[in-house]
């Protein structure tokens, strides 16, 4: 079974990200989550946001498209914008946070903060990569995060 992902890059006024922390384990993530049956990429992420941190968000830029071999996953990442809503907490993430990519916390995904670090470039073609890096949740089953 093939994965699609989408994750949510919201930036404030200084180029700080929003983190949302997540409840079933230690770590810092973008407002993200699989598509749902119908779903357009675009449409899921706005969904996904939504429910993680309550902002009503709309999609500026598809930023990049991440390829994940080893879990047969697809990720789209999409640069977003405030619309609406108010930060809040779910029942998926218990603290939500900005934060500058010097300050990125230690305890979240290499993978994601590469789409961050990509996402700053602000280039106006998408970005395409093969991401190959262990998933964090499988560092943590390890002992090595």
């Amino acid at each position: 079974m093939f994965k699609i992902g989408v994750f949510g890059i919201i930036f404030d006024g200084r180029k700080k990200v929003l983190l949302c922390h997540r409840l079933d384990y230690d770590l810092w993530n973008l407002p993200c989550g699989g598509l749902e049956p119908g779903e357009a990429p675009w449409q899921g992420v706005i969904r996904e946001v939504k429910e993680e941190v309550g902002l009503d968000v709309e999609t500026e830029q598809l930023a990049g498209v991440y390829s994940k071999p080893e879990e047969n996953e697809i990720v789209f990442s999409f640069v977003c914008k405030i619309t609406g809503g108010k930060i809040s907490t779910s029942d998926e993430a218990d603290l939500i946070k900005y934060f500058s990519f010097e300050e990125l916390p230690k305890n979240m995904s290499l993978k994601q903060k590469e789409r961050i670090k990509d996402a700053l470039l602000e280039k106006e073609e998408t970005i395409l990569k093969i991401q190959v890096e262990p998933s964090s949740i499988d560092l943590i089953k390890q002992g090595k995060m």
